[in-house]
């Protein structure tokens, strides 16, 4: 049910993204590509390579192998699919981050089977063969095709498009919300018995997401708007992808899905003070001329 519950919430919410977004925004985005290239590179590539290294210095605080799991298979999976809804929300650049999920998603079948041999290499872990197929179809069912139909809709058909938007977007936000309901009423009791037990994860995990947010921050130029997007893409990362890795993978270990879920939690907690910064940043709005 959960599973299901996942797929169908994220093409309702990639759906009417897509049907919000404007097509000239996202090309004046194109426009950009060293930008874009830029960021691609810290959210697919600098993001799993800081994990691992995050991943070696809790080798030796003895930290459990399902957190370091955890850790490792949300910094393997880009292009959260909640980073446009939230760049909207909270200054950032939409278009710009629709661009960038699109592309991550996209580069991702290529990075995550190729970032994953790294960490089994480095690691010598066995077992965590992540086909380039498995993601393909993943990404680009639950992601990219719904994007890309939304957007076609709201280019061929605009009028119909902005009729459907609004309604969408409902459905997609109540879908959502039933979702952490559901993964909540399911998980809470373990959740807590979970980070009880394994203290030192939340710090762990706080860590990597500050740098995550660095990362992407320090990848923009001076707009802050422009930064807020690019942190948010590169440290918001996909748990809709770790976890089903995690089912696939280590089906024998649930405490990994509780780490996934217990990091989800700590990057909002870690993203905030990050939002409430950069919203001091912005300038303010020029009042308007007296008559």
């Amino acid at each position: 049910m959960v599973e299901l519950l996942i797929k169908t919430s994220l093409f309702a919410l990639m759906l009417a993204l897509g049907l919000g977004l404007e097509v000239t925004a996202l090309q004046q985005c194109r426009q950009r590509p060293a930008l874009l290239l830029r960021v691609l590179i810290g959210s697919c590539l600098l993001v799993p390579l800081a994990a691992m290294a995050l991943i070696k210095f809790s080798l030796v605080l003895n930290v459990a192998p399902p957190v370091r799991f955890g850790i490792a298979l949300m910094a393997l999976s880009p292009s959260a699919p909640l980073t446009l809804h939230k760049a909207g929300r909270k200054g950032g650049v939409r278009e710009m981050a629709a661009l960038l999920q699109v592309l991550a998603a996209i580069a991702a079948i290529v990075t995550i089977p190729l970032m994953a041999d790294l960490f089994r290499q480095v690691f010598s872990v066995k077992g965590w063969d992540l086909a380039p197929a498995d993601v393909a179809l993943q990404v680009l069912v639950a992601q990219v095709l719904p994007l890309l139909f939304g957007l076609g809709l709201r280019r061929w058909f605009p009028a119909v498009a902005a009729r459907l938007v609004g309604p969408l977007e409902k459905v997609a936000n109540g879908l959502l919300l039933l979702l952490v309901l559901v993964i909540l009423g399911l998980t809470l009791p373990a959740l807590g018995s979970f980070l009880a037990g394994n203290l030192i994860a939340v710090p762990l995990m706080a860590v990597m997401v500050a740098l995550s947010l660095a990362i992407g921050w320090l990848l923009a130029g001076p707009d802050p708007a422009e930064s807020t997007t690019t942190a948010l893409v590169t440290s918001m990362r996909n748990p809709g992808l770790a976890l089903l890795f995690a089912a696939s993978h280590a089906p024998g270990i649930p405490a990994v899905k509780l780490a996934v879920l217990s990091y989800v939690l700590v990057t909002v907690i870690v993203s905030v003070p990050f939002l409430m910064a950069q919203g001091r940043r912005r300038p303010e709005p020029a009042p308007a001329a007296e008559e």
